[in-house]
């Protein structure tokens, strides 16, 4: 029999990928008595703004979207600027391949940005749990290392870890005992291994899925390190607090009039700048 998880509450409450120091307890069960010092955190915003930490110490971060439901204009935007400003590499999974068709998405859908995405550095992945290409093509990214699936409600992440995990019914029931919580659900963030499956020594996480994601209050200059291709032109600006937006003499003004900046990746950096 496993006795539910507990933890001190002079140490916090662990979140999902922390290392910890325990102790059994006759009485209490699995006891956390330390929590170790995290290499990173993935979060979002909570209703106030503020950071609400939902996995720690992973490798990469995978944003699956999807053609059904369709990703918002700046979906993608708001998840890689907060991969960069967390530390931790974002990849691209275009699930339901099945179902795209090239004439349904508007240059302003990420969908119909994806060649613009892999030309700014990031490595993009296709998916599908209903044929090919199925999901071999993650298995690299996957290898080694710890990730976390995020994304809106109904992109197939659940349906991805289904079929990436042989064993994950074993490994859910194993932590419902250990956890002494219900089966799984889309509600609890949870991480799998796979050493039985064709990633060896990968651990997954399985986050629960949102109708949007948000970002949490950041400053200016931290919100254009989340977008890559200003970085050549940082501390260029005439003036040392330039947040590019109508300043003079602004070096990323410069550049998007050079065409040396995608204007469509400029415009959604003026979106969410408007939004902080």
């Amino acid at each position: 029999m496993h006795l539910p998880l507990q933890f001190l509450r002079s140490v916090g409450r662990p979140c999902c990928g922390d290392i910890v120091e325990y102790e059994e307890d006759s009485n209490r069960g699995t006891v956390v008595t330390r929590i170790l010092p995290r290499s990173n955190v993935f979060a979002r915003a909570d209703q106030y703004l503020e950071k609400q930490i939902i996995a720690a110490n992973l490798d990469r971060i995978l944003i699956v979207i999807a053609p059904e439901p369709m990703p918002s204009q700046d979906l993608v935007e708001r998840y890689l600027v907060a991969s960069h400003n967390l530390g931790i590499v974002p990849i691209l999974v275009i699930n339901k391949t099945d179902l795209m068709s090239p004439d349904k998405f508007s240059e302003a859908s990420p969908l119909g940005r994806l060649d613009e995405y892999r030309s700014l550095g990031y490595d993009l992945v296709r998916s599908s749990c209903n044929g090919v290409p199925g999901v071999s093509e993650l298995l690299p990214y996957l290898a080694n290392r710890k990730s976390i699936f995020v994304g809106q409600s109904g992109v197939g992440k659940s349906s991805l870890v289904n079929a990436l995990i042989p064993d994950l019914d074993i490994q859910i029931g194993q932590l419902s005992d250990s956890t002494g919580k219900g089966r799984h659900t889309t509600t609890t963030t949870r991480m799998y291994s796979m050493d039985n499956a064709r990633a060896p020594d990968g651990r997954l996480v399985d986050s629960p899925g949102v109708w949007e994601f948000g970002l949490w209050k950041l400053g200016p200059a931290e919100l254009a390190e989340g977008f890559t291709e200003f970085r050549p032109y940082f501390g260029q600006c005439r003036f040392n607090d330039c947040i590019h937006n109508r300043e003079p003499g602004c070096a990323i003004k410069s550049a998007l009039d050079k065409g040396e900046i995608p204007a469509w990746r400029y415009e959604s950096y003026a979106r969410l700048l408007s939004q902080q």
